[in-house]
């Protein structure tokens, strides 16, 4: 059966009530965007930056997110998650090039992260209350991973729930106590909240979910603002959990990435925190969200997080308008392209620190940058007890702790007594007399 793609799409904003914000369209390799005439009037907008609330139709740059705006592409999986999309479609016999992004928006459908959905919705989640076996999805997760497929496909597709990132995960609810994880209910079981729960990759080492688990442990005790995280599974399998910010509830919250926000593609190492600091500055125009985005460059920066790209940097809006940037998220070890910051401070991203943090902080006139620093730093030099309570590998908390420990404090020599102690420095000239006094007295 020939492939024939979504032409236009109808954009929803969710959340206590449901808002219709446009329509996009595809037109050629064009994609156009309209808002909806009683969506400018509520006074809302949905990307300040990019798509300010206007009327007219406006098309998209073909140059990023294939003509998407970034706002929709933030609405897109990638890594793991396009991966699987692209598996299931290719099972159907539609290339990948016929596939569009209005094609993967309608995949998305009401089950995207964030508060926008699309229709017409091709999702493939299923309504019907699932328990889940973590241990059973992880295996099945490193079968697709290792380039073999099958019914798993469906099955992952359906748990992924359009989430970003390279490692495997899955979209479940949990119960307070941690103990049932489900999938599928609407709405939301009493004492349950959303979370979402990862899995290693071919190339992660055996205890990864420990390790983020610590830096997530070391996060908080640095001031950063984190959600709800947990170790799920038991003994050595043991796998990630952080709860998700853009629920509230059964509430969606409106969730906007620097990414999608500045236009700046995450997969090219391009922005700097000085733009972060200045994008908070502009779209909350508070003074105590610019810190925390501060606090954020400097545990990133120290704890060595090196995959901080744009797409790993959020904004939340609340119904009111009202934007502030969200927890933190995908905090963990990492050494970034080429070993390099994602996010350059100032310019600098082969080797930043304490200096460089300190300019970023002044040119923001952050008077609170210097504690900052110190908080986090503090925070830092405690890992050890981190790795400990997370039950990370000896052999991955020492590798951690010989790359993050603060360079030592040179002190100078002290001479030993009765030493003779150094000539000072003298001038040129000075030092040829002494030449010539030593030639003439050794004659």
């Amino acid at each position: 059966m020939k492939h024939i793609a979504v032409g236009l799409l109808e954009v929803f904003l969710e959340g206590s009530k449901r808002r219709k914000v446009g329509r996009l369209a595809a037109q050629g390799r064009r994609i156009l965007f309209e808002y909806d005439q009683a969506f400018l009037a509520s006074g809302m907008g949905i990307s300040p930056f990019r798509l300010p609330a206007q009327p007219g139709t406006v098309a998209g740059d073909p140059a990023v997110f294939d003509g998407l705006f970034g706002v929709f592409n933030d609405s897109l999986p990638d890594g793991w998650g396009r991966m699987l999309l692209d598996r299931a479609v290719e099972k159907l016999s539609i290339a990948r090039g016929e596939f569009t992004p209005l094609d993967r928006l309608a995949h998305v459908g009401r089950d995207g992260m964030g508060a926008l959905s699309y229709e017409p919705d091709k999702s493939a989640s299923e309504r019907v209350t699932t328990a889940l076996k973590l241990d059973a999805l992880a295996k099945d997760a490193a079968v697709v991973l290792a380039g073999e497929e099958g019914p798993v496909i469906e099955k992952l597709l359906m748990l992924n729930g359009a989430s970003s990132g390279a490692r495997p995960k899955i979209v479940a609810q949990v119960s307070g106590d941690k103990k049932r994880i489900i999938h599928g209910p609407d709405p939301l079981p009493e004492g349950y909240g959303h979370w979402i729960i990862k899995f290693p990759a071919t190339v992660d080492t055996a205890d990864i979910g420990p390790v983020e688990y610590a830096y997530s442990i070391m996060a908080r005790n640095a001031g950063v603002d984190m959600p709800d995280t947990h170790l799920f599974g038991a003994k050595k399998k043991r796998y990630f959990g952080i709860k998700r910010f853009d629920r509230d509830g059964d509430r969606r919250v409106h969730m906007h990435s620097l990414s999608g926000l500045l236009h700046a593609d995450h997969r090219v190492a391009s922005l700097d925190y000085d733009a972060l600091l200045k994008a908070t500055h502009v779209l909350t125009k508070d003074v105590t969200q610019l810190e925390k985005a501060f606090r954020l460059a400097c545990f990133n920066v120290l704890a060595h997080n090196r995959d901080d790209h744009a797409k790993n940097v959020s904004f939340l809006m609340h119904e009111s308008g009202r934007w502030t940037l969200s927890p933190a998220y995908d905090l963990t070890f990492s050494f970034g392209p080429g070993g390099e910051q994602s996010m350059t401070v100032l310019g600098e991203g082969k080797a930043p620190g304490i200096g460089n943090l300190r300019a970023l902080g002044e040119k923001h006139a952050l008077r609170n940058a210097g504690n900052i620093i110190d908080q986090v730093r503090s925070a830092v030099s405690r890992w050890q007890g981190c790795a400990d309570e997370a039950g990370v590998t000896s052999k991955s908390a020492k590798m951690i702790a010989a790359t993050i420990a603060p360079p030592p404090i040179k002190k100078a020599a002290v001479p030993k007594a009765g030493a003779k102690k150094p000539a000072a420095n003298k001038p040129a000239s000075a030092k040829k007399s002494d030449a010539r006094k030593s030639r003439r007295s050794s004659k």
